[in-house]
């Protein structure tokens, strides 16, 4: 098994601690390095074998797969501020790969269309399938343009205290354009009236989990625009971000702790000073408590419902929604990416162009057709793999699903699931193996293992409430939750990670800068000057410098 993270140990823990953060989320890890880096000692409990969250790697039968990191845009660009992120947490130790220019190929039906890398290069191949769309095309990929820009004005309440935060919240409609506060489809249809080029357009949903008509547009530009230049791998695997990023903290006198599940988050007088963990009922304690394990499940089970009803954490989570819930098959195959000519072209999978109603229709029982179908090629992304895995391939395939769909095993322990569980998984994994196979024949005899991961496979791991991967739902109401915010009313008690900001990799690491900075209150400033003063050393190696990050 893949492994990063220290096994947890009481004795192994300390007294001093400044910093408890709960889950090692790309969002909590991100948060915990900033911190450690500012002179903080930071632990981090992790309940599952190993640390990283959905940037983990887990191995099987001689292969290994990413569970989260299908690709990352922008990182390979220096400048950009997702990378400097990376460089500053992991001392600049994390590697980037190129997948292929055209990094998404889109098929809907018996049409197949591809996302090139760079905004003219998009654009033009979008244009050459709809030469009468070029007009909307080109003011669809300048919206992208003008959403980025505005973002961090968009969620810069985050970083300010809770107060200031929520009224800032409550006032951005007020110098932000309307479209902030649209769906996809209101803002695309205002576009063109072209419903199969807006299929194509909004043919990323499942990154963020919610088709055109329920996704907020500021979700969904978001994700495009993170992606247009291009998607990127971390060579030698999702494992090594945390691989790079755990030694910081350490360095600083912290730990993160794996098999470390937290039952409690101790609450006194009004404020968060310490956990309990489930194993002997050990507290550990600090001044302060950061929860990267979801807004959902931190207000439900971290707190007591007592202490949540009294600082009124239940009642507003009626305003918001979990998540899709995912199957994912992870294939192994005998032979080499190159030698069975896998890309790295990741492919998105639709029966129609209709992405709301391909949803309406499958989630009604009306459709027996999976609504999407992604398939990535890991093991052909990473320059790194065959060295250490020589003829060997590896696939991932997700779908949406539907958690009631494994009702009558909820509760029930990983693995031991019996074999009605065993025998609906192998008819699904069929199903999956079969949309792979229509776009690889070669593939069908060189299939070594696989092993499907239902939704209740993600509650095990992930400690989520119903195998949902994207935390709380992306939609234009749960943007407009003013309460939702980095600092909770719980003094000494904040949040961090995709429920904060958005999903995704880079929404989670956003969301541990925001948290970092406003758990330094007005010494929040050195998180920026440590993004801002990160440079490049001569010959490749990396250093931080920062200005005035002392005292």
């Amino acid at each position: 098994m893949k492994r990063t993270g220290t096994r947890f140990r009481p004795r192994l823990a300390r007294d001093d601690y400044d910093v408890i953060v709960i889950g090692s989320g790309i969002g909590g890890l991100t948060a915990a390095a900033l911190l450690s880096k500012l002179g903080k000692r930071v632990c981090v409990l992790e309940q599952h074998y190993t640390a990283g969250g959905y940037t983990h790697s887990y191995e099987r039968e001689g292969y290994e797969w990413d569970v989260g990191v299908h690709y990352i845009g922008e990182v390979h660009k220096p400048w950009s501020v997702i990378r400097r992120v990376f460089d500053v947490i992991s001392d600049g130790k994390i590697e980037w790969a190129p997948m292929d220019a055209h990094y998404d190929r889109i098929v809907i039906g018996d049409k197949t269309y591809d996302y090139v890398a760079g905004r003219e290069a998009f654009k033009a191949e979008i244009k050459r399938h709809f030469p009468d769309e070029a007009a909307a095309i080109d003011r669809y990929v300048d919206l992208l343009s003008e959403v980025s820009a505005r973002v961090p004005r968009f969620f810069a309440g985050q970083a300010m205290p809770r107060a200031l935060g929520m009224l800032y919240a409550r006032l951005r409609r007020m110098w932000l354009p309307a479209y902030f506060f649209q769906s996809t489809r209101e803002v695309l249809e205002g576009l063109t009236s072209n419903q199969e080029l807006i299929g194509v357009l909004t043919a990323q949903w499942g990154d963020y989990g919610l088709p055109p008509a329920k996704a907020a547009f500021v979700m969904h530009a978001m994700v495009a625009k993170h992606y247009i230049t291009g998607g990127n791998y971390p060579v030698g695997g999702a494992t090594k971000i945390s691989e790079h990023i755990i030694p910081l903290i350490e360095a600083a006198g912290g730990h993160v702790f794996t098999y470390a599940g937290v039952d409690k988050i101790l609450v006194e007088n009004g404020r968060a000073v310490g956990v309990r963990m489930h194993k002997d009922g050990v507290e550990i304690r600090a001044p302060q408590i950061v929860s990267c394990a979801g807004l959902v499940p931190t207000y439900t089970r971290l707190l007591d419902s007592q202490v949540a009803s009294e600082h009124g954490l239940l009642a507003p989570l009626k305003q918001v929604e979990l998540s899709a819930a995912t199957l994912c098959l992870y294939a192994g195959f005998k032979g080499s990416a190159a030698e069975l000519g896998l890309p790295k072209t990741n492919y998105w999978v639709y029966p129609g162009h209709d992405h709301d109603r391909n949803i309406d229709r499958f989630m009604s029982g009306q459709s027996g057709d999976m609504p999407l179908i992604y398939i990535s090629f890991p093991s052909a992304k990473d320059p790194a793999w065959d060295a250490q895995y020589p003829h060997k391939a590896t696939v991932e395939i997700v779908a949406p699903t539907q958690p009631q769909w494994f009702a009558q095993w909820k509760g029930s322990t990983w693995g031991k699931r019996g074999a009605e569980y065993e025998a609906f998984k192998a008819q699904l994994t069929e199903q999956l193996l079969d949309t792979l196979y229509r776009h690889h024949p070669q593939l069908r005899e060189a299939l070594d293992f696989c092993e499907l991961a239902t939704p209740l496979s993600t509650e095990w791991f992930q400690w989520n409430e119903q195998g949902e991967i994207y935390g709380i739902d992306h939609t234009v109401q749960r943007f407009d939750q003013h309460w939702i915010h980095s600092q909770t009313p719980i003094k000494g008690l904040y949040l961090t990670g995709a429920d904060t900001v958005t999903a995704g990799v880079g929404g989670a690491l956003m969301a541990g800068v925001l948290t970092a900075t406003r758990m330094l209150g007005w010494r929040g400033y050195q998180v920026g000057g440590l993004l801002k003063n990160w440079k490049s050393a001569p010959g490749g190696d990396a250093r931080s410098e920062v200005a005035g990050a002392e005292g």
